[in-house]
């Protein structure tokens, strides 16, 4: 992976739009929290090969990370706190935000194809 660039991502974002595609969103403080502060929550939210068809996506900065929307018929999907992505052979656009140790903190990943599990 490597930093993100904001122009960069919103084509790959942009080549996407009004197409079926399987989405793959992920926060997490893991084992982070409670191990290092036993008073701390262990938080998290996971949806797999959600499939949906966004009419919009926007990546925007936001102080030292980026957040990335898509807005579908309903709704919005969104991330915020990406700091790194990288856009696969296989077509697939992963955005990660990574803390300052590097241990994942939130995931968006966007595909034409079903995610293998």
């Amino acid at each position: 992976m490597e930093a993100i660039k904001l122009d960069v991502v919103q084509d790959y974002i942009n080549q996407f739009a009004d197409q079926p595609v399987y989405v793959h969103l992920e926060t997490t403080n893991g084992a982070y929290a409670s191990h290092f502060n036993a008073n701390a929550y262990n938080v998290g939210a996971y949806i797999r090969n959600a499939q949906l068809t966004y009419k919009q996506g926007k990546v925007v900065e936001h102080d030292d990370s980026f957040r990335v929307g898509l807005k579908h018929d309903i709704g919005w999907i969104y991330a915020e706190g990406l700091t790194d992505f990288e856009y696969t052979d296989k077509n697939q656009l992963l955005l990660a935000g990574h803390d300052r140790e590097g241990r994942l903190m939130v995931a968006l990943q966007i595909s034409p194809e079903p995610f293998s599990y």
